[in-house]
Parts: structure tokens; sequence; C-alpha cells
């Protein structure tokens, strides 16, 4: 029962983006009919077994405090202050299903193989994505077959949107190169090895899972730079040289080839695959992008006295756009049903309390990850950590000029993402794990 429940969890993960990327409400509902059925099981596999828990670790209270604030802030405003209850109650359903899905990863992710299984999951299912992406892209006379959705010169995969498959994607890989990462030898000799040792070492690697991975992550950024997403390639990049240049200072028993290794996702990965799929025509559109063609600043503009006139509870949970057409100043090109700044949508919805909450929450992840980077030995704790810091980056970056949040399935796979930053740091090391199973039988 434990192994089915862990199984429904990983079919939940890769099911996510399937449904539309899970943005509309039926999509998001059916996803959260499987995680209610697979809390059921958990509360059936608790009541049998004496053993089993019923309840998540003490460690993982940060999650369930934040989650909560916005549960109880959706309620007050259903009862009071909401400008369209039906969407508060949509986002107070959605809250749920995220919180009883981060509950059944916290208890049934208790060690280091079910942590390494579900990012591969996520690996797993960031390449079904690029791969069906990168086909259609490739093919503009076909319709998807999922849904007949109508497909654009940009890659939009199984999404709505494509910068909502950038994001998703952005994550998927930044995970990727955790678990690759993890698993780069930390040989102290490396440096006095003979040349038929070198040569034995790279044999090994490309005979090893450590190819498939990396062909894995390639296909992934292919797919990635034909979203021809700005800020979706943008926050990649940046976050993962930012946190690489952290690494050099603070990771513990730093692996010989890691700077080799990110070297070559800068020059095999976006100059060499990107040339051949055409970089150019992201760069194109970041340059081409001025303060005077885009909207999306004044749409943050007026939604600033929309949040001063609702600091505290907001105007309700999924209502921005029902509320910013009051406060619009002037007719904008295109509908703006999103704010397209995570940080401004959250507080018109939420208010202030509930934002900073969720923004502590994000901000307490990022610090386990690079305490566990500079604390623990465990080489996929590390590796999985910078992973999970290099996501958290791309995340807070992307979401300053998008809404990929409002997506059920990246904001899932981002709750995953800071629920793996928790384990890492707060799991035993392997060692301990089987000591105690030894003492036990």
């Amino acid at each position: 029962m434990n192994r089915f429940i862990f199984f429904f969890i990983c079919l939940i993960i890769f099911l996510l983006p399937l449904p539309l990327g899970s943005y509309r409400p039926w999509a998001i509902l059916a996803i959260g009919v499987l995680i209610s059925f697979t809390f059921l099981l958990h509360l059936f596999n608790s009541a049998i077994k004496n053993k089993q828990l019923l309840y998540p670790p003490l460690y993982s209270w940060p999650i369930f405090i934040a989650l909560g604030v916005v549960v109880l802030v959706c309620t007050i405003q259903l009862f009071s202050i909401s400008v369209d209850p039906f969407q508060t109650q949509q986002m107070l359903i959605k809250t749920w299903f995220m919180l009883l899905f981060c509950w059944l990863i916290f208890i049934y992710c208790n060690h280091s193989l079910r942590i390494k299984k579900l990012v591969y999951t996520v690996i797993f299912a960031g390449v079904f994505q690029a791969l069906y992406a990168s086909y259609l892209s490739l093919s503009p006379d076909i319709i998807s077959p999922l849904f007949s959705y109508k497909h654009t010169d940009r890659a939009i995969g199984t999404f709505t949107y494509s910068n909502f498959l950038a994001n998703y994607l952005a994550l998927c890989l930044c995970l990727g190169i955790g678990v690759l990462i993890s698993e780069l030898k930390r040989s102290a000799n490396d440096n006095t090895q003979s040349l038929a040792q070198t040569l034995r070492d790279w044999a090994g690697i490309l005979l090893s899972s450590k190819i498939v991975l990396r062909v894995s992550l390639i296909i992934i950024i292919v797919a990635l730079i034909l979203t021809r997403s700005r800020m979706g390639n943008s926050a990649f990049f940046i976050a993962l040289m930012v946190m690489s240049l952290l690494a050099l200072f603070i990771y513990r028993q730093k692996p010989k080839a890691f700077k080799h290794l990110i070297i070559s996702f800068f020059i095999i990965d976006l100059i060499i695959i990107g040339a051949i799929f055409d970089v150019e025509k992201v760069k194109q559109r970041i340059s081409e992008t001025s303060i005077h063609s885009e909207t999306r600043d004044e749409v943050v503009r007026d939604s600033i006295p929309l949040i001063l006139d609702k600091p505290l509870l907001g105007s309700g949970g999924g209502t921005f756009y029902t509320a910013f057409p009051a406060y619009q100043s002037e007719p904008f090109s295109g509908y703006y049903d999103n704010a397209h700044n995570d940080y401004i949508q959250f507080a018109v919805e939420l208010g202030i309390p509930a934002t900073l909450a969720l923004g502590l929450l994000i901000l307490y992840c990022l610090w386990l990850c690079i305490a566990t980077m500079r604390q623990r030995k465990t080489a996929l704790y590390q590796g999985v950590a910078f992973g999970c810091a290099v996501a958290i980056i791309t995340m807070l970056l992307h979401s300053l000029v998008d809404y990929s949040l409002q997506a059920g399935a990246n904001s899932m796979l981002f709750l995953a993402i800071l629920c793996l930053a928790i384990l890492t740091n707060k799991l035993p090391a392997p060692k301990t794990i089987k000591k105690r199973r030894n003492q036990a039988d």
C-alpha cells in the first residue's frame, strides 16, 4: 500500500500538465479528485497500520501554515468581501488540493531513494512535454491530439500558454541539473589519476545513466528555446548562473567536474543547441521589448490603488479580472484577465499579509537549500537542493512579468520543489536510515 500510494503521487506529477496545464477549473478539479482519492488511500493505510504516520513531520509546518493562511483568507472572503464568490470558492478548493498534495509528499517521500524517484518522475514529465511540444512546433500542420488545441509558432505543449510551458520546463530542468550534479564523482584523486583511468571514467559516463539524463536535459532545453519565451529563458539561465557562482563558495565537497558541467550548459545548450533551434528569435523578442510597446507595467501601476484599498484581505481569491477593470485608467492592448505579475496578483486577490506569508515560505525554502549545500554530506541531497534553489530563483524572476503560478501544473510542481527543499535539509542521511532499519529488524 505504501508503494502504491507513492506510485499515485508520481502519477499525479506526470499527469498535472496534460489537461491544459491544469489551468482550467475542470482540469484542476480532475487532478484534485485523483489527489483526494490518493489521500483517502493514505487514511486507510494509516488506519490499518499502526506504524504508518497519519500527519506529516513537524519540520513541514512552514508550508502548511502558509497554505493555511490562504485557506483562512479565502474562507473569510467568501462570507464578506469577495467581488466574485464563485472564483474565490474555486481558489479555496484548489488550495485544499495543494495542501493534501504536500501532505502526501512529506509522508511518502521519506528517504533518499524516493526523493530520487520523485525527481526522475518530474524529469520524465518534462521530457514528454518537451518532445510533444517540439514535435507540434516543428510540424505546424498537425493539430494537438490532446483536446485538438491549435498551436502557434511558439511551442505550447499541452498548456494553454507558451510561457506556462516555458516556466514548467525550466523547473524540470533545474531539478534535472541537480540530480546530474549529485551523480558526479567526488573523488579526491581526480587530479592525479592516469590517462587510462580518465578514459575509463569517461567511458563509464557514456555507458551510464548520466548520458541519458544529459540528453534528456538537452531535449528539454530545445523545447524551452522553442517557446520563444523571453523571461522563461532568461530567468532560467540567470538563476543557473547566480546559483552556480554562489555554489563555488558554499558547496560542501563540490564535485571536480562541477565547473565543466555548468559551463557546458552555457556553451553546448545555449550557444550550440540554441543556434540550431534558432535562439536568435528569443534574442530578437528580448531586444524588441520596450517600455512603450509593453503594457504590463501599466497594469502593475493601475493595480497599486486596488491593493491599497483592500490591503488586508484583498478583493477575493481568483477575482483579479473582475476587480481590475474598475481601476484601469485607460484601455490597454488586449484583455488582462491576469496581472502578468504574480506578486501583484496575489496582493490584489489575497491581501498583503497572505502574500507576505507565501513570500516568506519561498525565502525560507531557498535558505534551507543553501544550508543543505553547505552543511550536508549526502550527494543526492546536495544536488537536489542546488536544483531546488535554481528553480526557486527562476520562479521569483519569472513571476515579475508573468502569472505562471496561476496554472495548476506549475504551482503544484513548484510546491513539490518547496517540499523537496525542506526534505533534503531535514531527512536523515541514507546510512542512518539503513542503520535504523537493521536495529528494528
